[in-house]
């Protein structure tokens, strides 16, 4: 089975520091596909997921959580626009939040941080282990991302729309 895999936490500040590519490198045999710098691969060789999990976390010089999904849930996410009728532009980036496993329980959507009327970040949609939301580009909103492992008590780690999408497009070519 094809997979991708998120790491939490990789590359932010000064913690946890790793060259994604480099592991991509020496994992080569599962076919790792390094997408960007904070830890984000898909996997173009069939490999369970225990052999996936257990061969990067020997990679990585620190112990983080290593989301690991089904190529299949990410094409299905993105074959249609989650984001339609959610505010977009240059100030609002689009977000997925990567559970480590499904919701217990559901949650009141659309769910804003701080506020309704003010928000910085907003939940709009959860599918399967995907959190859907959009947040503002300000310093302040960064702090609302954090709280969304809080506030569903699931770890999660959390990529910009154009990182799934670009994911997608690296599945889709083999």
């Amino acid at each position: 089975m094809r997979w991708v895999v998120f790491l939490r936490g990789v590359n932010v500040g000064k913690a946890n520091r790793c060259q994604p590519a480099v592991i991509a490198s020496q994992l080569s045999r599962f076919g790792l596909v390094n997408i960007g710098a904070v830890g984000t691969f898909v996997v173009r060789e069939d490999v369970s997921e225990s052999a996936l999990r257990a061969a990067i976390a020997k990679k990585l010089p620190f112990k983080c959580e290593i989301m690991i999904c089904p190529a299949r849930d990410i094409i299905r996410l993105t074959t249609k626009n989650p984001f339609s009728g959610q505010p977009a532009g240059e100030k609002i980036t689009q977000f997925v939040s990567v559970l480590a496993k499904s919701l217990p329980l559901p949650l009141n959507l659309p769910h804003c941080l701080p506020s309704p009327d003010d928000w910085l970040l907003k939940i709009t949609g959860i599918q399967d282990r995907f959190v859907l939301g959009v947040y503002r580009r300000e310093m302040k909103a960064i702090g609302y991302l954090g709280k969304i492992e809080k506030l569903l008590g699931v770890p999660a780690t959390t990529r910009s729309w154009n990182t799934i999408q670009k994911v997608a497009q690296t599945l889709a070519q083999g």
